[in-house]
């Protein structure tokens, strides 16, 4: 491992993505909640919890982190055909949490792909990439896509959409109760 001990402890932030893309007739019944497995969006997402969660544990020589947020949420695209997965993770700490973002976004869209497999194979993991991060000696870091590019993520977080990771004072967006980040 890389030895932190001289860096300043710091508030850390970082957001990744993943997509996943997928028929039009598989998007709606992930949408709807139905498939032979349950409710695809809320299990990704608390598996994207608990992958980022463990990420020491899956990625050599990664620091264990005390994380003090982390956050998953997906959102269905139908023009694209895609979902696309969004974690946000933070800590205090003497290095980054960007490797805890990209391990829960792709856990995430992993979970996505084994929910669905039984009704379409098809189904394509793309697009794991860090979107932000913030903190540390080398500051705030944005991501630019050019034109023509995946998208970065689109708005930032709405109040009441779906989010893993957050216990909700209000019922979720389509009368759902579960999580949500303050706007």
């Amino acid at each position: 491992m890389v030895d932190v001990s001289d860096k300043a402890i710091t508030a850390r932030r970082a957001v990744a993505e993943a997509t996943v893309t997928m028929s039009a007739e598989t998007l709606s019944m992930v949408i709807d909640g139905g498939g032979p497995k349950g409710d695809v969006l809320g299990v990704a997402e608390l598996a994207g919890v608990m992958g980022g969660k463990k990420t020491s544990d899956l990625i050599p020589l990664c620091h264990p982190l005390p994380l003090t947020d982390l956050q998953v949420s997906i959102t269905p695209e139908r023009a694209g055909g895609l979902l696309r997965i969004r974690a946000e993770a933070a800590t205090t700490g003497q290095t980054g949490v960007e490797m805890e973002a990209m391990t829960a976004a792709s856990v995430a869209a992993l979970t996505v792909y084994d929910m669905v497999k039984g009704v379409e194979r098809g189904v394509t993991i793309g697009a794991v990439r860090l979107i932000a991060k913030s903190g540390g000696k080398s500051g705030d870091w944005v991501r630019h896509d050019p034109p023509g590019h995946e998208a970065s993520g689109g708005p930032a977080h709405q109040p009441g959409a779906r989010a893993a990771g957050r216990i909700s004072k209000s019922p979720r967006q389509g009368g759902r109760s579960g999580s949500r980040r303050p706007g």
